[in-house]
């Protein structure tokens, strides 16, 4: 009788059980969520700035992601030249440029 009584919830634990796609689905809604909502917009904003360092060149007018401003004397390999002042000039690496500004800025500010 035991054996009867067991092979019932057997089955009806079978019959329950939900199916791996109904499992799987909110996990795969999460990822198509996080891809469109995060990781897509981010690897477009690093796509951006690539370009933007590629496009450097010596006299534009760039700020630095630490809020400097200044114009590009020199460009190197992994490295620009940025006069801040007349008598001011500093290396940085080219990533850390954040934004290249309209022209004639950098003459407005000083």
């Amino acid at each position: 009788m035991d054996f009867l009584i067991a092979s019932a919830m057997a089955q009806d634990a079978a019959a329950d059980a939900p199916s791996m796609l109904g499992s799987l689905l909110p996990l795969i809604l999460i990822v198509v969520i996080f891809w469109f909502l995060l990781i897509r917009p981010q690897m477009k904003r690093n796509k951006q700035h690539r370009e933007l360092v590629a496009g450097l060149s010596v006299g534009d007018e760039v700020v630095t992601a630490g809020g400097m401003l200044g114009k590009i004397t020199e460009v190197g390999e992994s490295f620009v030249s940025l006069q801040l002042s007349d008598q001011v000039t500093i290396k940085v690496q080219k990533h850390s440029i954040g934004q290249v500004v309209p022209k004639g800025t950098f003459d407005s500010a000083n």
